[in-house]
C-alpha cells in the first residue's frame, strides 16, 4: 500500500520533534546511503538574513530566460508545501512526494538506530530530497537558499559554481550568536575554496569577517557598491521600483523590479550579479533583454505583495528587527500621506518588542496585535502591556481583519505583517474572499 500525500507530509513533519540541530553529519549520512547526489547537481549558494527568497527567485526567473532548468529549494513555503522544492517555478509533485519519502523511511529508520546520525531533522530530510529530485530531473542549475546560518546549515553539503551573501542582520542569535560578526561568520561558512562570493548591501563590521573567510579560501568577492551597483530611480507607476545597474558589462538602464521596496533593488542587483558570473563561467551568451525579462516575470508571495487594490491590502512577512526596519522606511518613502493599519502577529523566539517599536513608530499608525495557530506563536499576554490609543490588541486575528477593513476609508493602506506563517493564513483567508 503506497503512502497518500497526507501521510508523506505528516512523516516528514514527524522529524520536526527533532528542532533545529546545527551539523552536517546526519544529513551527510543520509546522503552517502542514497549515492552523494550533492556532488553531481551543479548549484548556486545563497545566504543573508533577508532577501534570500527574492534573490532566488530573480536569479531563477533570469535563468529561465535563458531556456535552462532550473530547480529551487527555498523555505518556508506560503501557499503548499510542495513549493520548497521547485523546478522553474512549479513545485515537485504529490506522487514525487510520496517516492521519496518511500524510499528514506526505511534508510532514516536504519539511522535512528546509531547514536551518531539518529533523528536527522525535518529540513536536513527536505534538503535531501530536493538534491535527489534535482538530479533525478537532471536539472541544469539548482539554486540552493541556505535554511539558516550557513556554516552548520544542512544545505552546506553543496558544492556550488557560485555563492552569495545577501543581507546580514541579527535573527536567530540563540543559534547564530550575538553579535554582527559571529553571524558574519555563520554566513560566510558557505564560502568554497576558489568559488566566487557575490556580497549584498553588507555593512562594515560584517564585510571584514567575510573577506577575512574569502581571503583564507582564495574566493573572489564581488562587493555591491564596489564591483556592481545599483542606482535607485523611484517607484514605478504600476507597482515595484526602478533602477540602473552597474557592472563589468557596463549600465543597464531603468531596470523595473515588480516587487516593491528599495531592498529589493539590492536583492535584484545581487541576482543580477549571479547571473553574469554564471553566463561568463558556463559561456552562455545573453542579452540585456534576457534580465529585463526575466526581472519583469519575478513573484514572490507575501513580499510587500499587493493582493487588493480597493482597499489597498498589502502583505509583508518582515519576520526580524532587520526586515521590520527596512518595511517601515518603505512604508514611509511609498505611502507618505495614507491612513496605514497594520495587523501584526510573530513567533515568540523573535525580537517582538523591538519589531513592535518600529511599527508604533511609522506616521499615521494604527496597529493591532494578533496570535495565530501555530505551535510557536506568540501569546497575547505578552503583547498586552502594549495596548493604547494607537495600539490594540485583537484574541482572534479572523476579527481583527473585519474590524480594519470595515474602518478603512479608500485612501487608507491595511498590512498584514510579522511571521511568514501568519501571513501566509491570513493570505489564504483575503484570496479565498
Amino acid at each position: 500500500m503506497s503512502l497518500t500525500i497526507e501521510e508523506a507530509i505528516d512523516w516528514i513533519h514527524s522529524r520536526l520533534l527533532f528542532g533545529s540541530r546545527p551539523g552536517l553529519d546526519r544529513v551527510e549520512e543520509l546522503l552517502k546511503r542514497i549515492d552523494n547526489p550533492e556532488i553531481k547537481v551543479p548549484t548556486i549558494h545563497i545566504a543573508g538574513t533577508n532577501g534570500k527568497g527574492s534573490t532566488v527567485t530573480y536569479l531563477r526567473c533570469m535563468l529561465e530566460e535563458l531556456g535552462l532548468k532550473v530547480g529551487t529549494f527555498t523555505s518556508p513555503y506560503i501557499e503548499q508545501f510542495n513549493e520548497r522544492i521547485a523546478i522553474n517555478g512549479r513545485g515537485i509533485s504529490d506522487d514525487q512526494i510520496i517516492l521519496y519519502v518511500e524510499k528514506y523511511q526505511a534508510l532514516i529508520k536504519e539511522m535512528d538506530q546509531q547514536p551518531e546520525s539518529a533523528g536527522i531533522t525535518e529540513f536536513e530530510t527536505l534538503t535531501v530530497m530536493a538534491l535527489d529530485y534535482f538530479l533525478d530531473e537532471q536539472v541544469d542549475i539548482a539554486i540552493i537558499e541556505v535554511g539558516l546560518g550557513g556554516l552548520l546549515d544542512s544545505t552546506n553539503v553543496v558544492k556550488p559554481m557560485l555563492t552569495a551573501i545577501t543581507t546580514i542582520g541579527k535573527d536567530h542569535t540563540e543559534i547564530l550568536g550575538e553579535t554582527i560578526e559571529a553571524i558574519a561568520f555563520q554566513k560566510a561558512g558557505i564560502i568554497k575554496e576558489k568559488i566566487p562570493v557575490v556580497t549584498g548591501n553588507i555593512e562594515e563590521t560584517a564585510f571584514v569577517v567575510i573577506s577575512e573567510v574569502a581571503a583564507e579560501k582564495n574566493s573572489t568577492i564581488y562587493r555591491y557598491e564596489q564591483d556592481y551597483k545599483a542606482n535607485y530611480l523611484h517607484p514605478d507607476k504600476n507597482w515595484g521600483e526602478i533602477f540602473d545597474f552597474y557592472g563589468e558589462v557596463g549600465k543597464l538602464p531603468k531596470v523595473k523590479v515588480p516587487l516593491l521596496g528599495r531592498h529589493q533593488v539590492e536583492n535584484a542587483a545581487v541576482a543580477i550579479q549571479l547571473f553574469y558570473l554564471y553566463c561568463q563561467m558556463r559561456q552562455i551568451n545573453f542579452t540585456d533583454r534576457d534580465v529585463y525579462h526575466g526581472l519583469a516575470q519575478a513573484q514572490w508571495p507575501a513580499r510587500m505583495e499587493k493582493i487588493s487594490n480597493e482597499p489597498l491590502i498589502i502583505l509583508d512577512g518582515a519576520h526580524n528587527d532587520h526586515a521590520m526596519r527596512r518595511l517601515a522606511e518603505n512604508l514611509k518613502k511609498e505611502f507618505p500621506n495614507r491612513e496605514i493599519h497594520i495587523l501584526f502577529s510573530a513567533l515568540s523566539s523573535k525580537n517582538i518588542d523591538q519589531m513592535i517599536a518600529i511599527l508604533r513608530k511609522v506616521p499615521n499608525v494604527h496597529l493591532y496585535l494578533t496570535t495565530f495557530d501555530y505551535p510557536r506563536a506568540v501569546e497575547l499576554t505578552k503583547m498586552a502591556h502594549y495596548e493604547d490609543e494607537k495600539t490594540e490588541i485583537v484574541s482572534l486575528w479572523q476579527f481583527g481583519l473585519a474590524e480594519i477593513l470595515e474602518k478603512m476609508s479608500s485612501e487608507d493602506l491595511m498590512l498584514v505583517t510579522g511571521s511568514l506563517y501568519f501571513v501566509s493564513q491570513v493570505r489564504e483567508l483575503l484570496l479565498n474572499i
